[in-house]
């Protein structure tokens, strides 16, 4: 049985443009996987912008800050994706695009830790319903005072607030009869 956070909307493959990459997070140290992280984002950023005309100044402005807000998007997906994988899942990581109308929608898939599914699903109700600002200050001090770097959502904060994004959560059993836990986060991005 799923279970939802935020309006959570299933995409459907095969419908318009769509890129999926997908990787195994233990098939490399998790230090070497940073590098492709951003080279992933980017690889993603750079196809999508192939489908915006930057012919004029205003309009390359606008591809700019649309490549630019997908590639910050989909490397913060990634790195949490990987960072936060459960180590003995056998759910692989992927990260999907898909260009609509009016706007960007990223997925990705990891599988979660079941110690972790709880205190992730209590920030996100955090994001939900309290005051972002008030949050992200929150966060920063909570960031600054926490020399090990665990788990300040800041990237997530970052979406909300600097690119407007639309933000959902999908908590699933990848199989029948599993206990493992796979979790899709959402981004929407307005284009």
């Amino acid at each position: 049985m799923a279970q939802t956070f935020g309006k959570f909307i299933e995409q459907q493959s095969g419908h318009g443009e769509y890129l999926k990459i997908g990787f195994y997070p233990t098939s490399i140290p998790l230090q070497q996987r940073w590098r492709n992280n951003g080279l992933s984002a980017d690889f993603l950023a750079d196809y999508l912008s192939t489908f915006f005309p930057g012919d004029d100044p205003a309009s390359a402005e606008r591809k700019k800050e649309i490549k630019d807000a997908v590639s910050y998007v989909a490397n913060e997906l990634l790195e949490n994706a990987m960072k936060y994988s459960y180590a003995s899942s056998q759910h692989r990581v992927s990260i999907e695009m898909f260009l609509e109308s009016h706007a960007v929608s990223l997925y990705s898939i990891n599988g979660v830790a079941p110690d972790g599914i709880e205190p992730f699903q209590r920030f996100i109700q955090r994001l939900l319903s309290e005051d972002l600002d008030k949050l992200y200050t929150e966060q920063l001090e909570r960031s600054a005072a926490d020399e090990s770097g665990a788990a300040s959502g800041l990237g997530f904060l970052t979406m909300l607030n600097d690119y407007k994004a639309t933000m959902a959560w999908k908590f699933s059993s990848p199989a029948p009869n599993s206990d493992e836990v796979a979790v899709t986060t959402m981004v929407k991005l307005p284009v």
